[in-house]
């Protein structure tokens, strides 16, 4: 059975390095004490805690010394601990395992430190030097070490959890290591070093300057003696250090100053230096134009009033980056100047090497140049673009850049998200130096706020914003203003969004940036959905929107077919007169009495008096048929949806559907015509061809009304109309409106083809109207003379019997001979009405043709459609070999082209 003191850890510690070293416990008692030490330290590696990775590098270490069978036994040995869970921290097994595996490589040191004796060292992070990084605040300082034939410095000593010892208890053998120590501090952070620097200087200088130099010191002395050429300036490395020093702040040293021909720091040619000195100073003389670079860029924006709030902010975040910066300067300084007080220059050595200046300003000069290259991308940048700029630099896959530049990202958009919600719960603009996405132009009117006043700066759109994003925060503030200006709503807008405002301090920013597709995107659909609706409502309810748009439909769309049926009645003897004989007040007293007499009385007060008659401007020979129109006034908010733009549609569209009511109007007049006359001329049997030809005429005209009619009312203005409103009862703003109601006249206009791609089709219904228009007139002149020449015959047949009553002659020779005379003249007029009536046959035929002809290759399937029921019987089709193509042929003729 084991005993206690076997299970303890320092016995257990003393036997490995034993069995390494294969001494005696007398002889391993430095390298004992000195591995007590590492471990009581905070020291850990910094490579990523992956036990299969670990795993992998020990495989691939056995296959490269030619052991295939210990890799396998490894792997099959790995697989078993594995799957048994007593062992809790198998990586660092593995990781032991692997450093142990490399130290036989390695040349073994003949010295160990000084203070390897020592406890370990405790430190405590000053209270008086703050760390500003948060990224990394888990983070030190690190140091590297190098135990010859311990083994243990392959362990990466670098620290995580704590503060490391200072710079000048580096190991010996460390300068001849410089780029694995950098490797090492990869993760150190330079403000964090700074600190450790200043709390752990006195108690090693104190021990460097009461004992003999260090093995780096002697090395550093040695190589230096080795590398002089004889030349006549020779430069010690602590005059290059303190040169460097200088160059880090961008000013000048004696032997290192700014090139400006090549835009570079550089040594002076005639300086007697080796090579990798020189190489080594040139490298660290990076931080000082790194750091020149951004200064003056914060020099020349820091004053300018124009570059805005967003910039100003991208200025502060630059200066307190460079704060941090000079709080390293400033420890390095100090310590230089505390080894210059204890007599570091009485011949002794100093712990500011060129080689730790690389180590302890990797970090500094990462961030420098993240910096830099914000600088460089942000140049002529301001506003919500230049958070843009920023914000794709958070692109990265390095955490520790990543952090950098969301900590600045967090500064530079809180100008930003102050304006957004300011703009999103107040309605209120203040952007002095036009920064936001959102531009006010303060020369619109009030009746065009919704439409001109407030437009995207696409711009300015930050690119952690979506455009659908940027869209509602235009709404949202829109809406507000719009119900204060406009629409004289003046409630506050805490009952209208019941939200709590944010990003009051850059750290909510940042709070709010981590998550934008939740918290933020919360945020404004809250308000733009809250804000919408409490403005629909206010134009629903106070304002009677979706009445009006009714009213529309109603009157100006002809959908009270009682009411355009009367007012038709009544205006028939005003407007058949010239249009210049017209008066208006006359025409609204018709309209008035329409309104009363037909279910229109029943309609809101408030929509009948909007309605109103509008005489348009009249050309030489209108008559008031060509020149009338309704019209509807609109003021106020629903003037946003009822444009101007919108109402001139109206009328077009008003007036191609009044003249195709007319049409139908005039046609059932001819109908009404053949009915009353065909009894009265019954007695006139060779007026009968005259009549069969006019009715075979106005069959074929009221045929093709009916169908337009058809189309006009059903399959445009209903469906249309249908959509529009399914789309008005679900829209989440007043831009869903406006867009579905545009939608809605673009549509009808386009179908009944009254847009400029149907100019010819509306040529040619024109000229059928005006055909119809000429068979009226045909026809009343016809009929005309009929009943005259009927009223003669009658007169004449009356004559004759009241003078047989009488006891007379009926008629005498000469009489019956006139009476002849004139019925034979009206015989001879019969084949001119006829010619007359086959004219006008032919032409309205042909129009009809060339009408259908345009129909079939029109892209519209309706259109084509239409076509079809025009000729339902192929009665123009017999005629015109153009219509003698099949439908589908011509569909897919038409979707071809």
């Amino acid at each position: 059975m084991a005993t206690p003191d076997q299970k303890s850890p320092n016995v257990l510690l003393q036997n490995l390095c034993c069995r390494i070293l294969g001494r005696s416990e007398a002889d391993v008692a430095q390298q004992f004490q000195y591995a007590v030490r590492v471990i009581g330290s905070n020291f850990a590696p910094t490579v990523e805690r992956d036990e299969f990775l670990v795993a992998e590098k020990i495989k691939k270490e056995l296959i490269r010394q030619r052991r295939e069978a210990d890799a396998a036994l490894f792997s099959e040995l790995h697989r078993k601990l594995h799957s048994q869970g007593v062992l809790k921290n198998k990586w660092s097994i593995l990781y032991l395992l692997l450093s142990l595996s490399e130290d036989p490589r390695r040349q073994p040191s003949k010295a160990l430190p000084r203070d390897a004796h020592s406890t370990p060292y405790y430190y405590a992070r000053p209270q008086t030097l703050p760390l500003s990084y948060q990224d990394r605040s888990a983070q030190s300082a690190q140091s590297s070490g190098s135990v010859g034939s311990s083994g243990i410095s392959s362990i990466g000593l670098c620290a995580l959890s704590g503060p490391a010892p200072a710079p000048q208890s580096l190991l010996p053998g460390q300068s001849n290591q410089a780029p694995g120590v950098g490797d090492c501090l990869r993760q150190q952070l330079g403000s964090r070093l700074a600190w450790t620097l200043t709390a752990n200087q006195p108690s090693s200088q104190a021990t460097t300057s009461k004992g003999v130099p260090s093995a780096v010191s002697r090395n550093m002395t040695r190589s230096r003696r080795e590398g002089d050429t004889g030349g006549t300036m020779e430069i010690t490395e602590a005059a290059l250090v303190r040169d460097i020093l200088y160059v880090f702040q961008g000013i000048d040293g004696k032997n290192i100053k700014m090139n400006n021909t090549e835009n570079c720091y550089k040594v002076e040619g005639k300086a007697n230096l080796s090579r990798s000195l020189r190489d080594t100073a040139v490298r660290l003389s990076e931080l000082g134009w790194l750091h020149n670079k951004i200064r003056r860029y914060t020099d020349q924006r820091s004053l300018d009033r124009s570059f805005g709030l967003v910039g100003q902010s991208f200025c502060a975040a630059l200066h307190q980056e460079l704060r941090e910066y000079y709080r390293l300067l400033s420890v390095l300084h100090s310590q230089l100047q505390l080894e210059d007080d204890q007599g570091v220059n009485l011949g002794l050595e100093s712990s500011l090497t060129l080689r730790r200046l690389l180590v302890w300003t990797y970090d500094p000069k990462i961030r420098l140049k993240t910096l830099a290259a914000l600088v460089d991308h942000c140049q002529g940048r301001k506003g919500g673009e230049l958070a843009s700029a920023v914000h794709a630099y958070t692109k990265t896959g390095d955490p520790y850049m990543r952090s950098l530049v969301q900590h600045i990202l967090s500064l530079v958009s809180h100008p930003v998200l102050s304006f957004l919600y300011r703009w999103i719960y107040d309605g209120e603009l203040e952007d002095t130096y036009h920064e936001f996405f959102v531009a006010s132009d303060p020369t619109v009117k009030t009746d065009r706020l919704w439409h001109d006043k407030y437009t995207l700066r696409k711009s300015m759109i930050p690119s952690f914003m979506t455009m659908d994003q940027s869209r509602k925060v235009l709404l949202i503030g829109k809406s507000i203003n719009f119900l204060h200006q406009v629409c004289h709503d003046q409630t506050p807008t805490t009952k209208m969004i019941a939200v709590t405002k944010s990003a009051e301090s850059p750290q909510d920013a940042a709070d709010l940036f981590t998550d934008l597709e939740n918290a933020f995107q919360g945020k404004i659909d809250a308000a733009y959905f809250e804000t919408s609706k409490y403005l629909l409502d206010v134009l629903n309810k106070k304002y009677s929107l979706l009445d009006h748009m009714q009213a529309m439909r109603r009157y100006l769309l002809l959908g009270q077919g009682d009411f355009i049926r009367h007012l038709m009645d009544l205006l028939k003897p005003e407007l058949v007169r010239p249009a210049t004989t017209l008066y208006q007040h006359n025409l609204t007293g018709i309209l008035e009495t329409a309104v009363r007499a037909t279910n229109a009385q029943f309609d809101s007060p408030e929509i009948l008096r909007r309605l109103d008659v509008r005489l348009l401007e009249v050309s030489p020979g209108d008559t008031g048929w060509d020149v009338f129109s309704l019209d509807y006034h609109v003021d106020g908010p629903i003037a946003t949806v009822f444009t101007r733009e919108c109402m001139s549609h109206y009328l077009r569209v008003f007036n191609f559907l009044w003249r195709a009511k007319r049409m139908e109007y005039i046609l059932t007049d001819i109908r009404k015509g053949h009915m009353c006359n065909a009894k009265l001329l019954r007695n006139m049997p060779e007026f009968s061809g005259v009549l069969h030809q006019c009715h075979i005429l106005a069959s074929e005209m009221v045929h093709f009304i009916h169908q337009m009619q058809y189309y006009i009312t059903f399959e445009v203005l209903e469906c249309s109309w249908d959509e529009l409103w399914n789309k008005v009862q679900q829209a989440q703003d007043l831009d869903h409106i406006i867009a579905a109601h545009e939608v809605f006249l673009d549509t009808i206009i386009s179908r009944c083809l009254l847009d400029s791609d149907s100019r010819a089709l509306l040529n040619q219904l024109r000229a059928v109207f005006d055909q119809i228009i000429e068979l009226q007139n045909a026809q009343d002149a016809i009929y005309r003379a009929a009943l005259e020449e009927l009223q003669r015959r009658l007169q004449f047949e009356e004559k004759k019997k009241q003078r047989e009553i009488e006891g007379q002659w009926g008629v005498t020779a000469a009489e019956e001979e006139e009476e002849n005379k004139r019925i034979g003249e009206f015989k001879e007029s019969i084949p001119k009405m006829c010619s007359q009536l086959r004219i006008l046959t032919h032409f309205y035929q042909g129009i009809v043709q060339q009408f259908l002809v345009l129909l079939t290759t029109s892209s519209d399937e309706s259109l084509r459609f239409l076509s079809f029921r025009l000729d339902f019987n192929e009665h123009y089709k017999a005629r015109e070999p153009r219509l003698r193509v099949s439908l589908g042929t011509r569909g897919r003729r038409s979707s071809h082209t």
